[in-house]
C-alpha cells in the first residue's frame, strides 16, 4: 500500500518532501491519521492522496505530538474533510467507537488482539489493566464463550466509549467496565480472581507487573506484558525484555515460563514494541 501510495504522489510530491510530510499514516474507520509536524508544507496534498486512494476516509487529521499522560492522548490537527475525530471502526468481526483525539486506538494492534484471543479458553476469567475503548476485551468476548472479562481504564471518555462498545457488540454480559487506576481496582477488587491478565500500556507494565500477579488465581494463570525497547541492530529487543521482566519476577519470588516473545512493531530508529507471554505457576501464597 505504502509502495502505491507514493507512485500516486510522483507528480505531486517529491520522495524527499513527502518523507518529510508524511512519514506514516493510519486509516480508522472513516478517518486516516498521519504522522507530520504542524504546519508542513504539502500537508493539504498528502491528505487529498489519501482521500483519493481510500474512498471511504472523509478526514484526515495531522498527528502533532506524541501520545502522553495517563489517558494516553494525543494532539490531532485537521488536515482536509469534516472537522470530527468520532469514527466507528471494524475489526475481526467487531465493531468499535472511538475519539482518536481523545483516546488511544491503534489499528496496528489488529492482529496482536486476534492472537491473544485465540489463546483464551471458554469460561476464562480476564483482567485488562489497560482496556482503552476496550478492543482486547470486546475481541476475546466474541470470539471465546463463556468467558468474563473485567476491562479497566483509567480515561473517562475511553471508559464511555468502552461501554458503548460493549452494547454495539452485545458482549455486555461478558465484559463488565470498570473506571480507575488498574492498580487501585485490583488491589481492592479483582485479587485473585484471573485465569490470564493483559497489560497493553508498556509506559505502566512493568511497575504494575506484581498487582497484576496478584489478580491470578493460586492456580497460576498468564500474563500478556507488552513493552516498548531500544535496541541497536546487534541486539535483539526481544531478549531486552524478557532480562527486564525475568529480574523483576525474580525479585518477587514468582515460578514463570516465558512461553512467547515477540516483536509486535517497530516504532522508531531503534525502538520496538514487544510482547511477552509469561506462564505463571502456582502459588501456595499470594503477593
Amino acid at each position: 500500500m505504502r509502495k502505491r501510495f507514493k507512485e500516486r504522489f510522483a507528480d505531486v510530491v517529491s520522495p524527499e518532501r513527502l518523507n518529510t510530510v508524511c512519514s506514516s499514516f493510519d486509516v480508522i474507520g472513516d478517518i486516516a491519521i498521519i504522522k507530520t509536524p504542524s504546519n508542513t508544507m504539502g500537508a493539504e496534498d498528502v491528505a487529498k492522496q489519501i482521500m483519493a486512494i481510500h474512498k471511504c476516509v472523509k478526514t484526515v487529521l495531522s498527528q502533532t505530538s506524541p501520545v502522553r499522560g495517563d489517558h494516553r492522548v494525543r494532539e490531532l490537527t485537521l488536515v482536509a474533510g469534516e472537522n470530527r475525530t468520532v469514527t466507528k471502526y471494524k475489526e475481526t468481526g467487531c465493531i468499535f467507537s472511538v475519539d482518536v483525539e481523545k483516546c488511544y486506538f491503534s489499528p496496528r494492534l489488529k492482529h496482536e488482539r486476534l492472537r491473544i484471543a485465540s489463546q483464551v479458553s471458554p469460561c476464562e476469567t480476564v483482567v485488562n489493566m489497560f482496556a482503552g475503548v476496550g478492543c482486547f476485551s470486546v475481541i476475546i468476548a466474541k470470539k471465546v464463550s463463556k468467558t468474563k472479562i473485567y476491562s479497566i481504564d483509567i480515561n473517562p471518555t475511553a471508559y464511555q466509549f468502552m461501554k458503548e462498545n460493549t452494547r454495539l457488540n452485545r458482549v455486555y454480559d461478558r465484559v463488565h467496565p470498570m473506571i480507575g487506576d488498574s492498580q487501585d481496582i485490583v488491589q481492592t477488587k479483582l485479587q485473585g480472581i484471573a485465569d490470564r491478565v493483559l497489560m497493553p500500556l508498556p509506559e505502566k507494565a512493568l511497575e504494575y507487573l506484581p498487582v497484576a500477579l496478584s489478580a491470578l488465581k493460586k492456580t497460576g494463570g498468564w500474563i500478556h506484558y507488552y513493552d516498548f525497547q531500544h535496541a541497536t541492530r546487534a541486539e535483539d529487543p526481544c531478549k531486552k525484555t524478557e532480562q527486564k521482566v525475568a529480574k523483576k519476577l525474580e525479585c518477587i519470588g514468582t515460578k514463570y515460563v516465558f512461553t512467547c516473545s515477540r516483536i509486535i512493531r517497530s516504532t522508531g530508529p531503534n525502538w520496538y514494541q514487544t510482547v511477552l507471554d509469561i506462564q505463571v505457576a502456582a502459588s501456595p501464597s499470594k503477593f
